[in-house]
């Protein structure tokens, strides 16, 4: 019938033009009729039929049904009648109600038009011998991740309660956390409680406000540096800074009050080079709190126990000592993470996670390791020799073993064949001891590169340890253990070192500075640990 339009249509157009010779006609009204019947002839299609004719006039006739099942997976089943077919449209598949198993809650999942893995021979040739558009077409890109879906008159009735009873109310729904048995955005082996935390991550969420003080020169305040094993402190305060969903300009709705400071500044700015003393930094910031006190009522109000701060530099917690109330109420994110010297707190204050940035603008460059089957080497370590585990890792390791690629800084001679990223790539375990303080960026460097961190450092509380369970991803020994090093790696067995791998792989995730912050990144976690502190802080009413 194609065929035969062209030659219809001119004849239709010869008829009109004898007719219309010899006549007068307004040729104004028969372009603004042919424009009309031009548009109707391009839209009226569309709009009445949702597929291309030829899916309606020119599909062999399959008959397809769709049926879902309520665990958010859905199918379809196509099935052709016999020898003779009837003829049948194309039907969209409609949303299917689904229970998400992690939150009780109805959702919409759409239902992905699939082939069914076990079909009938003879129909599956039939099918995929008839030329259906759907097969042919692109399956749809994935859906984003979901969020736990609150009512706007929830969230109204949450942002109206006044903030420490926001607090309250967040404590109770997180000591009454449904379980999750299935969450697709996270990995239940890394946590110590899924439950728990994806709880209390939802409440962040919904309820959290900050308000960081305006006061404060550059460039130790609000100015972040984002370069060296120094960055996490600036890069949080970069994104911090630069959120529209945690920030609040208005104090009085504030639950958190951040500190915007960099430690890694303050040192630049005021530390007198090789004076060993870090007591003027202390003093700066100890006036920098007491003007803020002085000039605000919130910091009073708590004495300090809803303000934070974030620092990353060995010397971040020493800049508090001369501050009573900074020192034992303020909630510290520190780098320097060290139980023993009596400022870190556990279950008040949060695991830093030291990162080494060498390029800003590409923050995740070299992200990523090889195979395990492509890792021949079973421990690696590189780096200078300065505190007390170093020495000893280097006298009882280094050349010992070609199982233990143990060196101080890199020799030429092998970095010439082998660069460090590559080393750690190429290694099943990366020795991460501590250096000057028990920190050391070579565990979340480890991380990155996929290869299983070792941390050798007493006293050292890791990165969002209030949440991450270490044991599944990493190995701790003790300091004096370090002659027993490669016994001790030896003894896992193969099936426990692969569940490691894949769970730093999984943990990945949670590490990364992206450009622009992400669901569960290391922005969101550090946040979320000094939430999750401040809740800590919180009593229950004794009658609940």
């Amino acid at each position: 019938m194609r065929k035969f339009l062209p030659r219809i249509a001119l004849v239709l157009m010869g008829e009109l033009f004898r007719r219309c010779i010899g006549k007068r006609i307004d040729w104004r009204k028969i372009f603004f009729l042919g424009a009309i019947m031009t548009l109707a002839g391009v839209l009226l299609p569309n709009i009445i039929f949702p597929y291309a004719l030829d899916t309606w006039f020119f599909s062999p006739p399959v008959t397809i049904s769709a049926y879902a099942i309520l665990n958010g997976t859905t199918h379809l089943s196509e099935t052709v009648n016999g020898a003779t077919v009837e003829q049948s449209h194309l039907v969209l598949a409609a949303p299917v109600a689904s229970v998400n198993a992690s939150t009780n809650l109805t959702q919409l999942e759409s239902v992905e038009e699939e082939i069914p893995a076990k079909i009938n021979i003879l129909e599956e040739e039939k099918i995929l011998a008839s030329p259906l558009p759907f097969l042919a077409s692109p399956p749809p890109p994935p859906s984003p991740p979901r969020k736990r879906y609150v009512s706007s008159s929830l969230q109204r009735d949450l942002w109206s309660l006044p903030p420490h009873e926001a607090l309250v109310y967040a404590k109770k729904e997180i000591a009454h956390a449904p379980p999750v048995t299935d969450d697709p955005d996270l990995y239940a082996p890394l946590f110590r409680n899924i439950s728990v935390f994806k709880r209390s991550y939802e409440l962040m969420e919904q309820i959290l406000k900050v308000y960081i003080y305006p006061d404060g020169r550059r460039p130790i305040f609000h100015q972040p540096h984002l370069r060296g094993i120094y960055a996490s402190e600036g890069w949080f305060m970069k994104h911090m800074e630069g959120n529209r969903q945690f920030v609040t300009r208005d104090p009085e709705k504030a639950h958190l009050f951040y500190l915007s400071y960099s430690a890694r500044q303050l040192q630049k700015e005021l530390y007198v080079p090789d004076s060993h003393n870090t007591r003027p930094l202390s003093i700066f910031l100890r006036d920098h709190v007491n003007w803020i006190a002085a000039k605000y009522p919130f910091w009073n109000r708590t004495h300090g126990s809803d303000h934070f701060l974030v620092a990353c530099h060995d010397w971040g917690p020493y800049t508090v000592n001369e501050h009573k109330e900074l020192s034992k109420n303020t909630i510290k994110a520190l780098c320097n993470a060290d139980l023993s010297e009596g400022i870190f707190t556990a279950g008040r204050d949060v695991s830093l996670a030291e990162t080494t940035i060498r390029n800003p603008r590409r923050p995740l460059r070299y992200v990523g390791g090889k195979r395990v089957s492509q890792r021949s080497i079973l421990a690696f370590f590189a780096g200078n020799m300065h505190g007390r585990v170093r020495p000893t890792l280097l006298k009882f390791w280094q050349d010992k073993d070609e199982d233990m690629r143990i060196y101080g800084p890199l020799p030429n001679r092998v970095s010439r064949k082998m660069s460090y990223v590559e080393h750690m790539k190429s290694s099943k375990y990366c020795i991460c001891p501590m250096g000057y303080e028990v920190n050391s960026p070579r565990i979340v460097e480890a991380i990155y590169y996929e290869c299983v961190p070792v941390i050798i450092a007493d006293n050292f509380v890791p990165p969002l340890n209030e949440v991450l369970d270490w044991s599944a991803f990493s190995v701790v020994v003790a300091e004096k253990d370090i002659p027993k090093l490669k016994e001790i790696l030896l003894a896992i067995p193969m099936r426990k070192y692969m569940r490691m791998q894949t769970n730093v792989k999984m943990v990945q995730k949670h590490f990364l500075w992206n450009p622009r912050p992400l669901r569960y990144d290391l922005f969101h976690m550090i946040l979320h640990s000094i939430w999750f502190s401040r809740l800590n802080q919180i009593s229950l009413p004794s009658a609940y």
